[in-house]
């Protein structure tokens, strides 16, 4: 939910005479143009992902205010790239994508559109990877979008904004099919929505909610929010944990500045043991804390989840 953010993967399901990265806009399920860049792997056929069809993808979800071209997000899509191929996009309200942020309502919309662009490459198995407000964002499409077998949705009471009801469950026609995750992680993501227990919070808070704010927002971090209240309020992402089916690992800093390690905590008690909970010693906040090292290990765990 609040991030100042700032790619590459495996594959080899698409032609091996697009080694460059490649952009494309994609239109999500409610009509909003999102921004995406689509990067192979560097390390071609080496790897489990890297060679044949069906190798992985590895999406990245960034933070608030970030976008696919901050120097944050482009970092620690090289690292992922060493192991599968990469997309990362911008939210609505982000870089050069249409819309304005919902800080991680609709957004999902936006993830399920870069999914399904995943799939339709070639990959059999999708990644999401997820940071601050991208990280709440991962956990509610992984317990909203379920694979094909049983039904895209499962969340029967909730609606996503300007979209149909995502409680049903949908025919192989639906233009959604396929936007599934197979492997959930979720770094530096908030546990519970409203939180203002930290001078960062507080901030992020005044910059959506008031008009000063939004300005500053739009023309101090070129990001564009929405004026309105959430209504209904999204599934929390606490509440969301429990529906995951998926591999989930839970990333956080012990120095986080914006959500303290009850968030992660919480996550993870909700998830019981079908998730990984890691506390990184020193770690700040999200995609600018992540380090190489950290990246790697990452990426390494989503290889044998």
């Amino acid at each position: 939910m609040s991030s100042v953010s700032e790619g590459r993967f495996p594959s080899s399901s698409v032609p091996s005479t697009t080694r460059a990265p490649r952009r494309t806009t994609l239109l999500t399920g409610d009509g909003v143009r999102i921004e995406a860049v689509y990067t192979p792997c560097t390390a071609g056929s080496r790897g489990s992902g890297g060679g044949g069809s069906g190798g992985t993808a590895i999406v990245l979800a960034h933070g608030f205010t970030g976008s696919a071209d901050r120097p944050a997000v482009l970092r620690a899509a090289g690292v992922f790239a060493q192991r599968a191929a990469v997309i990362t996009f911008s939210f609505r309200g982000h870089g050069k994508s249409g819309g304005r942020s919902t800080v991680g309502d609709r957004e999902v919309l936006d993830l399920a559109a870069a999914v399904a662009w995943a799939r339709s490459l070639g990959h059999r198995r999708v990644v999401t990877v997820g940071f601050s407000m991208g990280g709440s964002v991962v956990l509610r499409h992984a317990a909203l979008y379920t694979a094909p077998e049983t039904g895209e949705f499962v969340a029967a009471e909730e609606r996503v904004p300007g979209a149909e009801r995502v409680g049903r469950r949908t025919s192989a026609h639906d233009g959604r099919t396929g936007a599934h995750t197979d492997v959930v992680v979720a770094v530096s993501a908030p546990a519970r929505w409203y939180y203002r227990g930290t001078a960062p919070m507080r901030r992020v808070h005044w910059v959506v909610t008031r008009p000063a704010g939004r300005f500053v927002g739009r023309y101090g971090f070129r990001t564009r929010i929405h004026r309105e209240h959430w209504n209904p309020v999204p599934l929390s992402p606490v509440e969301a944990v429990p529906l995951i089916t998926a591999p989930l690992l839970i990333v956080h800093g012990d120095r986080d500045p914006y959500f303290p390690v009850d968030h992660p905590r919480m996550l993870a008690g909700a998830a019981g043991d079908r998730a990984e909970l890691w506390l990184e010693h020193g770690m700040g906040h999200a995609e600018n804390a992540a380090d190489e090292d950290l990246l790697t290990r990452i990426a390494d765990w989503t290889e044998s989840a």
